[in-house]
């Protein structure tokens, strides 16, 4: 019998107690990086309830982190006592969740990071990475910077949140094949966006007082590459300036159509959720599942927009 999804209150560690589940019933915890911080994380958490409403044979539990590395913590030690059947993990912060993970194991509870990896110290912790390949998407960045300058021309880089994996796998990826496959551009300066559009925005009007000519720039998601886009347009120096993202969102998509921002890579939440969930499923039912289970995130440009959905965050 379906019970229903439980939540706590967004900055508690306590669990909000549930009704004990029917014995077929797998109860399946996640903590959530921030809900709140863009809507890619907000439309995740609805997918994930409306995926887990939809299956009889799932009982959840759903926590948001709040960004706070400790909250989160505190989470995933709620959820080993309540002895859930397994955990999903969208980490804070990949490397300080690992100890946590490490408890989470040692209770015989199987942990499935979810969207963004958890460090190499704590893969022996985990059954499964369920998400995108951070490393491919900032590849195929950088491959869209090389194609929109013809192979030369200065840029800068707003990352996302220092510490945070898909960040520093997202930068990686960029950086290793824009020196690889296009070292005519060169990347003048990088500074963290943190996932805000405000801040990527002010971060921006700092490049642009700093440098005379920027030919492009690359942010680790739309929503800081739209907050970019906007301070050029402010400044009356977008025209000609090429805009590469990743995490297509609707305001990227937007800007596209315009002919305002060159290209992203398209990722859904949805996917991303509904991915997680029936990983974590899986594995409680005994079935194997890769390692690492990527989804598909494919290159999006104005020329061929057409073929995906306009994004829902």
């Amino acid at each position: 019998m379906k019970i229903g999804t439980h939540f706590a209150a967004l900055g508690a560690v306590a669990l909000v107690a549930a009704p004990a589940a029917a014995a077929d019933t797998i109860t399946i915890g996640i903590t959530q990086n921030n809900v709140g911080v863009d809507s890619y994380q907000t439309t995740y958490e609805r997918a994930f309830i409306e995926a887990a409403d939809a299956d009889p044979d799932v009982e959840t539990v759903v926590l948001d982190a709040g960004g706070d590395v400790a909250r989160q913590i505190g989470q995933i030690q709620d959820l080993i006592q309540q002895k859930v059947d397994a955990i999903i993990i969208w980490p804070t912060n990949g490397q300080a969740v690992v100890p946590a993970v490490r408890q989470a194991d040692r209770a015989g509870i199987p942990v499935v990071i979810t969207n963004s990896q958890i460090a190499e110290a704590g893969f022996d912790f985990i059954k499964s990475f369920s998400g995108p390949n951070n490393i491919v998407q900032g590849e195929y960045s950088a491959q869209m910077m090389c194609d929109a300058l013809g192979g030369k021309g200065q840029i800068v880089q707003i990352s996302g949140q220092p510490g945070y994996t898909t960040a520093i796998e997202r930068q990686k990826g960029f950086e290793d094949e824009l020196a690889k496959s296009c070292p005519g551009v060169t990347i003048m300066e990088t500074q963290p966006g943190d996932w805000n559009r405000e801040k990527s925005q002010r971060v921006m009007e700092n490049f642009l007082t700093k440098y005379d000519n920027i030919d492009g720039v690359y942010s680790g998601d739309d929503n800081m590459g739209v907050g970019a886009l906007n301070a050029a347009k402010a400044s009356g120096r977008a025209d000609g300036m090429v805009f590469i993202g990743a995490t297509n969102f609707a305001v990227g998509y937007e800007a596209m159509g315009r002919g305002e921002y060159w290209g992203s890579v398209y990722q859904s939440p949805v996917e991303d959720a509904k991915n997680a969930l029936a990983t974590a499923k899986a594995i409680v039912e005994g079935e194997e599942v890769p390692f690492l289970n990527y989804f598909d995130t494919p290159k999006i440009t104005k020329d061929n927009m057409s073929e995906f959905e306009k994004p829902v965050f």
